[in-house]
């Protein structure tokens, strides 16, 4: 047997590598944040000026980015009606500054050279994003977002994730509207969540594991923002367009790494407007959350896998006799 004081000692090991996990994976910068914050929107002043301004404080390449990532975000709006035609023009950065609104490119090539400014390397890559239940049958022909990898070091570990336009905010799945709200989760985005959202159109730009296929891609099911907050590591049903009968319980599944304080679990079934919002009874072992549904009625609806109240996962069912 392991002596009292043998244990303890494990046990504070233990205690302490989680804490420093836990550390790592949800860095503080607060510092950065609310100095961002009290700069205010800068709007008299250049690209080159504002770069300057939001870095100057820190010394650190990453906190630099983030300063400029907060101040972005905080700042941009996106253009959604540009995004919805498809028309993903990069807008040079003194038409962003202007107007104050962009597409995804916009975002991104505002990013960059703020980050040249600043002497952080980065670089856009274009690709797709999925935003909508309704692509997993109608996928879009040429690339439909824009977003930045950054470098801090020498080995292929140090290139990062960041998407500005998700950062600023959020739209509805059919892009006809756009709400405003910070989301740093798309900050040095966890990589293989942000690969179940993203695909490169060059696969030299995809970090970490993920799918290269575009059939495959769109095929997934929809991830939504709150899997960064719970940590989505993997998911089942697995193909996002589920055909099933109304006399068979369709089985979920979901690891989760990240909060897993799970209060509620729940489906949003049908549209906005005829949205039903039902409860399910789950269970979590070993960090993966389950349940079972009957979609009991005989119709085609977008369902969303809700947890506290927030939106996971997408999927559209075809229930059938």
């Amino acid at each position: 047997m392991i002596p009292d004081t043998k244990k303890i000692v494990l046990l504070l090991l233990v205690l302490i590598s989680t804490k420093l996990i836990a550390q790592n994976r949800h860095e503080d910068f607060r510092v950065v944040d609310e100095y961002v914050k009290s700069l205010g929107t800068l709007d008299t002043l250049n690209m080159g000026t504002i770069s300057y301004i939001v870095t100057k404080k820190f010394p650190d390449n990453k906190d630099k980015a983030r300063a400029i990532f907060d101040w972005i975000a905080n700042n941009i709006a996106f253009d959604y009606k540009s995004a919805k035609k498809n028309d993903n023009e990069k807008n040079i950065a003194e038409d962003v500054l202007k107007f104050r609104k962009a597409t995804s490119a916009g975002y991104a090539a505002l990013f960059q050279d703020m980050c040249s400014v600043a002497k952080i390397r980065c670089l856009t890559v274009d690709g797709y994003l999925r935003n909508s239940v309704e692509q997993f049958t109608d996928k879009p022909e040429t690339f439909n977002h824009t977003w930045n990898v950054v470098q801090l070091g020498t080995s292929p570990e140090s290139w990062f994730y960041v998407d500005p336009t998700l950062g600023s905010g959020y739209t509805d799945d059919r892009l006809t509207t756009f709400t405003k709200e910070f989301n740093d989760a798309y900050f040095f985005a966890d990589k293989t969540i942000f690969n179940y959202q993203h695909l490169p159109d060059n696969h030299a730009w995809l970090l970490g594991p993920g799918i290269k296929s575009k059939n495959d891609f769109f095929s997934m099911p929809l991830v939504k923002n709150a899997a960064y907050e719970f940590g989505v590591g993997s998911f089942s049903p697995n193909t996002g367009y589920i055909k099933t009968s109304t006399s068979k319980t369709v089985q979920f599944s979901c690891r989760l790494s990240g909060n897993t304080n799970i209060d509620i679990v729940a489906l949003a079934i049908g549209d906005e407007k005829k949205k039903k919002i039902k409860t399910v009874d789950y269970t979590i072992s070993d960090g993966v959350l389950r349940f079972g549904y009957k979609f009991a009625e005989e119709i085609t609806y977008p369902v969303t896998v809700l947890i506290n109240n927030k939106p996971v996962l997408g999927y559209f069912v075809e229930a059938s006799e």
